[in-house]
């Protein structure tokens, strides 16, 4: 990669948002607008401790709270506004939003298999097929990116959004079983290029040290 594309390059500080009450209980939340538990809160907060030396250009969320709450608390250490973008959005799941991961296996066990099989044009009843939600996200990210080159940004969205970015920068395919972890309001790096995303690194979660649901109240 020659030295003028790196210096237009965009680097990407990507965030999947702190947690919710529905991710410690397992609960598929797809585009139902949970925010985050106490612990989530606090898990910003540390996150936004974290990134207060880096110099962002910009601060870019899902549109949904959860995402949205953990963006302003890093937006909010460098004196930027969350410029919001419903292409970040997790996958849409249909009938699956409000489930257990138990109650999708037990009440639709075949969709749950096809689920599990990770069959790229499947869609739950009212959802995305994987195929739609990975072209739509990657789209969106390469979307802001383009208009960001040289500077470094931030982009808060979901654990499926990680997962498709991370990806789309190791060109592993979307039938491929998941082996890289997705934590909540862990901090991960891509870079940007006309080229496409590579990856930079993943899953630094050293800020949230200690951190837990024992430790906080409401």
């Amino acid at each position: 990669m020659g030295r003028l594309v790196l210096e237009q390059a965009t680097r990407i500080v990507l965030i999947r948002h702190g947690e919710t009450l529905w991710n410690r209980a397992t609960r598929i939340q797809g585009h139902t607008d949970i925010p985050l538990s106490p612990l989530g809160l606090a898990q910003a907060q540390r996150l936004a401790e974290a990134l207060a030396d880096e110099p962002l250009a910009a601060v870019y969320s899902s549109d949904l709270a959860r995402a949205r709450q953990t963006a302003d608390a890093v937006a909010g250490r460098h004196g930027l506004g969350v410029q919001l973008d419903a292409g970040l959005r997790e996958r849409a799941f249909g009938r699956f939003e409000g489930l257990s991961w138990d109650e999708i296996h037990q009440g639709y066990p075949e969709d749950a298999a096809r689920w599990r099989r990770r069959e790229p044009d499947f869609a739950v009843g009212g959802g995305e097929s994987l195929t739609l939600f990975s072209a739509r996200c990657v789209a969106a990210a390469r979307r802001i990116c383009a208009a960001h080159g040289g500077d470094i940004i931030a982009l808060v969205a979901h654990g499926g959004v990680l997962d498709c970015l991370y990806r789309a920068a190791t060109r592993v395919s979307l039938e491929a079983p998941r082996s890289w972890q997705l934590g909540n309001a862990s901090i991960n790096r891509l870079l940007a290029t006309p080229e496409g995303f590579s990856l930079i690194g993943w899953n630094d979660d050293g800020h949230l040290a200690g951190l837990s649901a024992d430790d906080i109240t409401a």
